[in-house]
């Protein structure tokens, strides 16, 4: 026969049990929200493979989106960087300008749009991250459309928000990674691994604080290739951004 007393003191010991087994084991969630980091660099930098392995670690930290833009500036010495692009290079110049600077360099990172370190820096880069961690963020969601070809974007209403009058919205096409074997220039005889390469970049809206709701088409990036695609919120006044998400393209995510 079970006593009351016996009774309530095996069910208080397993309700502690349980509580430690979901503080062990706790229940899955969305993801953190994106900080954003832009690596500029070139496979005809020979400074910049230490950067370029250094974004593939925060290409797999949690809550960061690590991008890799490789610029054009730097195919003149001997080799012509398969990913680069001229329109990469104007947004790394648009970056100097918002950080007051009359040059720009390869490797260089960007935090979020708001702050700047030699790409190979890690200690630098690192507390960067963390600070721009804590900044408040806006939501925005990405979704397959009805075919594989189009995404679609979702930003929600927003009442106060100093850049809602000049906040653009990119979608940027990527892939997890390649390697190129280096022939000529100052990484000749080289094999560099590049990370998260964007392989497009385009605006597809301006957002002002209302409710968006916005339709991407692929098409335009299927000859480049494309894992994976991102957006990005960034207030054209400042170059801060104010919010990111991601979303897989192929079938192995």
């Amino acid at each position: 026969m079970a006593y009351p007393w016996a009774m309530a003191k095996a069910l208080k010991s397993f309700l502690f049990a349980a509580a430690l087994v979901l503080m062990a084991y706790p229940a899955a969630a969305e993801e953190r929200p994106l900080t954003v980091v832009e690596l500029y660099t070139s496979q005809g930098c020979s400074s910049c493979p230490p950067a370029d392995a250094f974004l593939g670690e925060l290409a797999g930290r949690e809550g960061v989106l690590a991008l890799s833009f490789h610029v054009d500036y730097w195919d003149y010495i001997g080799w012509k960087d398969p990913y680069a692009s001229r329109a990469h290079s104007e947004r790394q110049r648009r970056y100097a300008r918002h950080f007051g600077k009359r040059y720009v360099y390869t490797p260089q990172m960007v935090i979020h749009g708001i702050a700047e370190e030699l790409g190979s820096d890690r200690s630098k880069v690192l507390r960067r991250i963390d600070e721009a961690a804590k900044l408040e963020r806006v939501p925005v969601r990405i979704d397959h459309g009805a075919d594989r070809g189009t995404i679609t974007i979702s930003v929600p209403q927003k009442a106060t928000n100093d850049d809602v009058d000049i906040v653009m919205v990119w979608l940027v096409v990527y892939d997890r990674n390649h390697e190129t074997a280096v022939k000529r220039g100052e990484n000749r005889g080289r094999t560099i691994r590049n990370f998260n390469v964007v392989r497009g970049l385009r605006k597809v809206a301006a957002w002002r604080g209302e409710a968006l709701e916005a339709e991407a088409s692929l098409s335009d990036f299927a000859a480049g290739g494309g894992d994976a695609c991102a957006v990005l919120l960034q207030s054209r006044r400042s170059g801060r951004i104010v919010g990111a998400a991601r979303l897989a393209l192929d079938q192995s995510h």
